[in-house]
């Protein structure tokens, strides 16, 4: 059964381009590693009518979007062989210094699902 991970983060507008570069890094990582697909997408219409929008329930700040991200595996258990080695990877060792980050590290929000549905 396939497996994601999900994130939801909030971000300073000013610091997209440095976040993408971090991400397209990332993307190599978790590919040369195993993920089946890699995908990070920056807020664009998230003016919402019904429900919570992405930038309230992140509480995003002024200035602020969000960015919504996902990790496709083929399981839960090929998601831990993959993370495994993507957290030994140096390249990612050296991109994971919270002073560096073009993002508040404590406001992202994560976690692991089993696919409910897939067409």
């Amino acid at each position: 059964m396939a497996y994601v991970d999900g994130f939801l983060l909030p971000i300073p507008r000013r610091n997209i381009e440095r976040y993408k570069v971090m991400a397209q890094l990332a993307a190599r990582v978790w590919r040369e590693h195993g993920a089946v697909e890699y995908r990070e997408c920056v807020g664009d219409d998230l003016k919402v009518k019904m429900g919570t929008s992405f930038p309230k329930a992140s509480r995003a700040r002024a200035g602020e979007t969000v960015v919504f991200a996902w990790i496709a595996y083929k399981s839960r258990a090929h998601r831990d062989r993959v993370n495994k080695k993507v957290m030994k990877d140096p390249r990612i060792a050296k991109m994971m210094d919270d002073k560096n980050m073009p993002f508040d590290v404590k406001r992202m929000a994560y976690g692991g699902f089993r696919v409910l549905v897939d067409r």
